[in-house]
């Protein structure tokens, strides 16, 4: 092993039923490093964090850590903390109602015998240490989700963690919570802290990683110094092809024939809900690619979920093809051709117990009635079909959708709504957190879904993505809209002055 290593695998694999998920994969971290681990989802970067943790048993191949002169068998995430890897995971793990403090202690407290003055005491001087803003004896869930993650990273470096996994911990945060994250990083970095990063987002790689390694097919690609891999060059190694400018992507779209003095397929009219937004005005016509944009925060979401009727509707008029109706609920929604895939596809989207299957047939069981089921055969029909229409990676249609990769997830989701044949498909972040492979195809199938015929509103935090995708976009601020941009408008800096008021 070598002296600056802090960590290597070396041969590992690892195999589910019909699924090879890691094949022969090397990976080294060094002390002091931020490593990043790259590649399309189901390439293999979870597993490989999975088998680093204990979460899943290796098939084959060793682990070694500084300070072992044998290889080391993690076999479950305890074990690897207590050797010192630690993982901060996208989703927040720790409790919000327990306090700071609380979070970080938690399972190294003496019940009744602890005492909490010192516990209090050395939190504070962790948390002043690594400048993170929060105070030890405050509820965890009234702070940020970069506070909250920063108080995780914390917990992981009270515990003398040697080697820090950092899987997606920015995909929810905003440009400046980001840069108190890296700050943090760098901290641990200058410390001897060795991190692996998983993430999708170029530009942060580039900014604070040192090397890169590539996994495709659950295979090892490479490993690159980040000052020798140009991003092109990085992103046709996790494809395996060359890979076409994004911004051409528009070209195949046919936004010039929308026809904006037809009546649009859906009008609302001061519409206002109970999550803060202030009453707004939106349409969308048919074949058109819209969106709403903003700051986190800014009520993008808020929006969409008012038109599906998610959150409670408290007052406006909305018209269908120009006649009013009344959208109480999603039901309602769905049964006017208005499908809604959502922003956190964990919490909202998926139903993790059940299958492939299952997932993309629930929106058309639940509009038929439960009481009127499909036959098996007719579901397996559904399911192949959009199975190989969307290029989903599963084992079958009866895998778990929880076991699937988290573009493949979100392909299941975009399979559910196709399915239903809506009018009117809403995609709040729909390529948020996925590889840059599949976020092309998803927006080629939103433009060919467009092309079509169909309405389609699609958000996401990257402005680039959203010039590359709709023809008009809606901009709000602070939960009211603020401007309304087409055309030659729709350029970066034009968005980020009508987002900051006017200011360039």
């Amino acid at each position: 092993m070598d002296n600056n290593s802090v960590l290597e695998m070396r041969g590992i694999c690892k195999y589910f039923p019909g699924v090879r998920a890691l094949q022969q994969v090397d990976f080294t971290l060094r002390e002091g490093e931020i490593h990043a681990l790259m590649g399309e989802n189901g390439a293999g970067k979870s597993t490989l964090i999975k088998v680093l943790t204990g979460v899943y048993h290796k098939d084959a191949g060793e682990v070694y850590l500084k300070g072992s002169d044998r290889p080391v068998n993690i076999r479950s995430p305890q074990e690897a903390q207590n050797i010192g890897i630690s993982t901060v995971y996208q989703e927040i793990t720790l409790c919000p109602n327990l306090t700071v403090a609380e979070n970080m202690y938690i399972g190294r407290t003496k019940g009744i015998f602890t005492d909490w003055k010192k516990i209090n005491a050395d939190a504070g001087k962790i948390l002043n240490d690594l400048g993170i803003p929060a105070i030890p004896g405050q509820q965890l869930g009234s702070c940020s989700i970069a506070v909250q993650q920063m108080i995780a990273i914390a917990r992981a470096v009270d515990m003398n963690c040697k080697v820090l996994i950092l899987d997606e911990p920015t995909s929810s945060l905003d440009e400046q919570e980001v840069s108190k994250l890296f700050k943090l990083m760098l901290d641990l970095k200058k410390k001897g802290v060795g991190i692996i990063f998983v993430t999708h987002f170029l530009e942060q790689v580039y900014e604070v990683c040192d090397r890169i390694t590539v996994l495709r097919d659950g295979m090892l690609v490479g490993e690159y110094i980040i000052e020798e891999l140009p991003r092109v060059k990085l992103v046709s190694k996790m494809l395996g092809k060359d890979f076409d400018d994004m911004a051409d992507i528009k070209s195949d779209s046919d936004t010039e024939k929308i026809d904006y003095s037809e009546t649009p397929v859906y009008e609302a009219k001061q519409l206002a809900g109970t999550t803060g937004i202030k009453p707004f005005d939106f349409s969308i016509h048919k074949g058109e690619v819209n969106g709403f944009t903003g700051l986190l925060g800014s009520g993008r979401s808020e929006c969409v979920r008012a038109i599906f009727g998610a959150d409670k509707v408290t007052g406006g008029e909305v018209l269908i093809d120009g006649k009013p109706v009344r959208i109480k609920k999603p039901l309602d929604a769905m049964k006017h051709g208005i499908s809604y895939l959502p922003e956190d596809r964990k919490r909202d989207g998926i139903v993790g117990d059940l299958s492939v299957r299952d997932n993309i047939i629930l929106a058309l069981q639940v509009m038929k009635g439960f009481f009127r089921p499909f036959s098996r055969a007719q579901a397996e029909e559904f399911a192949d079909q959009y199975i190989k229409l969307l290029n989903i990676k599963t084992a079958s249609s009866d895998t778990p959708i929880k076991s699937l990769s988290g573009g493949n997830q979100q392909k299941v989701i975009l399979a559910r709504w196709l399915l239903s044949n809506p009018v009117y498909l809403i995609l709040d972040e729909p390529t948020r957190g996925i590889d840059i492979g599949t976020k092309v195809e998803i927006q080629k199938l939103v433009l060919k879904l467009a092309a079509e015929g169909k309405s389609v509103t699609f958000i996401s935090s990257e402005i680039d993505e959203m010039i590359r995708t709709c023809s008009r976009l809606v901009v709000l601020r602070d939960g009211k809209v603020v401007g309304e941009l087409k055309g030659d408008e729709l350029t970066q800096n034009k968005i980020m002055a009508t987002i900051a008021g006017g200011e360039s």
